[in-house]
């Protein structure tokens, strides 16, 4: 841990104008006759080599450590509405249990809202080992403050070492709040999860727009805590058997109130989502004008596809920004992918190298897409596509003569 601090004693009005200047951030504010520091500051130290002599001063201390044998197991949070369980707890689950494989923890679930014991039943044959319930008529419906109480009164309980949390609407508001209060860490948007032996957790995600993969770790703070997209982890098979065991647990009411009161419920018309499809056309900017998407929506036919895109054709207006693959749109992990005049950025690649099977056209043979790919065709998406449409066409009709 380190810190700057200000030595107010020896700031005047002559050397008070000098040290301001000096900061290429603005992070140093003259307030009330006292000098402040705000969230600009890089932490660089500039202020202490070049602004006036003494009145700055860079300390670093010694960083508090946690007693990481007090903290064990592999926590995740089941994310649902109404007690219909979001399919990424069941790929959080998955990885939990690999994680908890290294270090032999055992994998808890929390589960947070009202008339879910039976649905809690069902986890049980993911190889759960502990679900724990919080099942109270407060918290039927998702409101921050107790929900974020009872996840509070979790951790305190179980200590577990980490906590894994869907990136969903929900996760995303939950997660934060929790890491707050334990003042731990919260890596958002993991695409890979590794368990050190010494029971650190490796986080990494994207960064710096997708050019380079950070690896983060919270060596001196526990709860480790990550989220993570749906369809980037792999779900594990259902079991028979069933060999956890469910703890309903009790929390203070008062801790449940809240200052959000739930007048109605309206549920949104389910919408077609691109991450539960099981075929996908993604197309680039090699796709010239919106009139040629008319070759795309027949091949995506043919195929039972859904269609999708890269930011260009997003911001073009040819496709709905709920259609986007990538880091700022969706992640999908099909049957089968074909992309379609994309050079492959990992922006666009970290939302779909977990396909089954790449199929990527591109007339440019050095695209990064086909480092990715499992099949490539080298070609301009204007001879190819028709082609490929003649070609089903042509294949299924021999198919109905025989």
């Amino acid at each position: 841990m380190s810190k700057l601090i200000c030595n107010q004693e020896k700031v005047n009005e002559s050397n008070v104008e000098e040290l301001i200047k000096v900061c290429p951030f603005g992070a140093i504010e003259f307030k009330e006759g006292k000098i402040e520091i705000n969230a600009g500051c890089k932490m660089c130290k500039l202020c202490v080599k070049n602004g006036p002599r003494g009145i700055m001063e860079f300390i670093e201390t010694e960083a508090l450590k946690v007693d990481k044998s007090l903290w064990r197991g592999i926590g995740v949070y089941v994310d649902h509405v109404e007690g219909d369980i979001h399919p990424v707890t069941m790929e959080l689950i998955g990885k939990a249990r690999e994680l908890a494989a290294v270090v032999n923890f055992p994998v808890y679930c929390v589960f947070i809202g009202h008339n879910i014991k039976a649905k809690a039943m069902e986890l049980l044959h993911y190889g759960i080992d502990e679900i724990f319930v919080y099942d109270y008529e407060e918290l039927k419906d998702f409101r921050i403050e107790p929900y974020t109480a009872a996840f509070e009164d979790f951790v305190n309980r179980v200590k577990p070492s980490s906590l894994l949390v869907g990136a969903t609407t929900v996760g995303r508001s939950l997660a934060p709040r929790v890491a707050a209060r334990f003042r731990t860490g919260l890596t958002a948007d993991c695409t890979i999860l590794e368990m050190k032996e010494n029971t650190d957790l490796v986080q990494i995600r994207p960064a710096f727009g997708g050019n380079i993969m950070a690896q983060i770790i919270s060596p001196n703070t526990r709860p480790q805590m990550a989220t993570v997209r749906y369809k980037v982890m792999n779900a594990p098979q259902k079991l028979c058997d069933s060999k956890g065991k469910i703890t309903i647990c009790e929390i203070n009411k008062a801790k449940l109130t809240s200052k959000i009161e739930v007048l109605k419920v309206t549920k949104k018309d389910v919408e077609e989502n691109i991450s539960d499809a099981e075929i996908i056309i993604a197309v680039g900017r090699a796709l010239k004008s919106e009139k040629d998407m008319d070759m795309v929506e027949e091949l995506a036919e043919l195929l039972h596809a859904q269609i999708a895109g890269t930011r260009p054709l997003i911001e073009a207006g040819f496709i709905d920004a709920k259609k986007q693959i990538g880091l700022s749109g969706r992640t999908v992990k099909p049957k089968l992918i074909i992309t379609l005049g994309i050079s492959g950025a990992v922006q666009f690649t970290a939302g779909m190298n977990n396909s089954e099977r790449i199929f990527a056209i591109n007339k440019d043979e050095n695209a990064s897409i086909f480092n990715v790919a499992h099949y490539g065709i080298v070609g301009d998406i204007y001879e190819i596509v028709p082609q490929l449409i003649k070609d089903i066409k042509n294949s299924r009709a021999e198919y109905c003569v025989r």
